[in-house]
């Protein structure tokens, strides 16, 4: 979680503007919509690490997280399929994959999670 928490972060520190090729703004990260979804992201990442004894409430935020990261993909995939033209490859760069690699480390903390929840629950049984 603390790995999607600095992607995040990372990606709206250095997200650039995207233009396309008459020089008009695609993408940037002072539109709100891009801003809430990061923010948004950031904030459920923190909150769910300061979850950790509520396994399953950090489950559902994980989830949650997840969910925003698919919506935030989606705006940048829908905003830059629907430019006339071209816009470069290069100014484009990592941060189109960034929500991606996020939702990898997001699923993978809630694998965790269920792992822990598994063998709190066996280890009840026990008593």
């Amino acid at each position: 979680m603390i790995l999607s928490i600095l992607l995040m972060v990372g990606l709206y520190i250095w997200f650039p503007s995207i233009t396309d090729a008459e020089g008009n703004t695609v993408i940037s990260k002072d539109e709100v919509l891009v801003m809430v979804l990061l923010l948004g992201s950031i904030l459920l990442g923190i909150i769910s690490i300061l979850n950790f004894k509520k396994r399953q409430h950090q489950f559902v935020l994980n989830r949650l997280n997840i969910i925003l990261n698919f919506v935030l993909l989606g705006v940048f995939v829908y905003r830059t399929l629907k430019v006339s033209g071209e816009t470069l490859v290069s100014e484009k760069g990592i941060g189109m994959l960034l929500p991606v690699i996020s939702i990898v480390f997001l699923v993978l903390a809630n694998k965790a999670i269920k792992r822990d929840e598994d063998l709190v629950k066996s280890v009840d049984r026990l008593r």
